[in-house]
């Protein structure tokens, strides 16, 4: 089986309040690839967190004094610190100018997931969405019915990773599609008992995805077809480790 990834271009600048569902809908028909039965539909955080109005304009937002500490010390922007601080259901770090946080689902990310990149205009921020998964299982019935086909949909971010450099598209929000492929008690090529082996898919379709999603080329979102991932009820919050079971944070 070969898996193919397909950029879905001609997107415009998603804002707030747009209907995104019907925007990608009308780029992935001008692209005429359709949506096959099977097909995963990797959307960035960005658009989805624009289209349901999680933007701040930075110069509307009043940091308290524990924000103003952190940024005057190492040199932030006192507005975003301030939306980070809100935005954190638990202060993992505040060290050496980095500010790590659990959000409110459980997903760790420095300053909350606040991002002020490929903004639609200067000086806003867009927050994540406050259901990724909700967010994941509305795109996927418009999907769905649009395309009379059985699909998966992924919402993906860009996070940093504890043990290893660099940055990697991971799955924040997930729908119909099973996010993680236990094969514990299964059988390795060699027939020895598998142990401890368990796939974090829907990570791996986003991380793949993130190859093809170009972020200065205004590619939203990646169709995935040929990937062999099990449809079904999932959700991205099933890939979080339990804060008791965290080694790293």
């Amino acid at each position: 089986m070969v898996t193919m990834l397909i950029p879905i271009e001609g997107v415009p600048m998603v804002l707030p309040g747009n209907d995104l569902a019907a925007l990608l809908i009308e780029a992935i028909d001008k692209q005429k690839v359709g949506v096959k039965s099977g097909d995963i539909l990797v959307v960035c955080q960005k658009v989805v967190s624009r289209a349901e109005g999680r933007v701040r304009k930075l110069s509307e937002v009043e940091p308290s004094a524990e924000a103003l500490e952190f940024a005057n010390v190492h040199d932030k922007d006192p507005a975003v610190i301030e939306l980070a601080l809100l935005e954190a259901s638990e202060i993992l770090r505040k060290k050496d100018g980095h500010l790590i946080t659990r959000t409110g689902p459980g997903f760790v990310a420095a300053n909350s997931g606040v991002d002020c990149s490929n903004q639609a205009a200067e000086g806003e921020a867009t927050l994540l969405p406050e259901d990724s998964d909700k967010s994941a299982l509305g795109l996927m019935s418009r999907l769905a019915a649009h395309y009379e086909a059985q699909v998966g949909v992924i919402i993906s971010d860009t996070f940093g990773r504890a043990w290893r450099l660099g940055q990697i598209d991971l799955a924040i929000g997930c729908a119909g599609l099973l996010p993680i492929d236990d094969r514990e008690g299964g059988r390795d090529w060699a027939g020895r008992t598998l142990e401890h082996t368990c796939l974090a898919v829907a990570d791996q379709l986003a991380a793949a995805a993130g190859i093809a999603m170009k972020k200065d080329a205004g590619v939203p979102a990646v169709l995935v077809r040929g990937s062999g991932a099990e449809l079904g009820d999932g959700s991205a919050v099933e890939l979080l480790r339990p804060p008791e079971d965290d080694l790293f944070t």
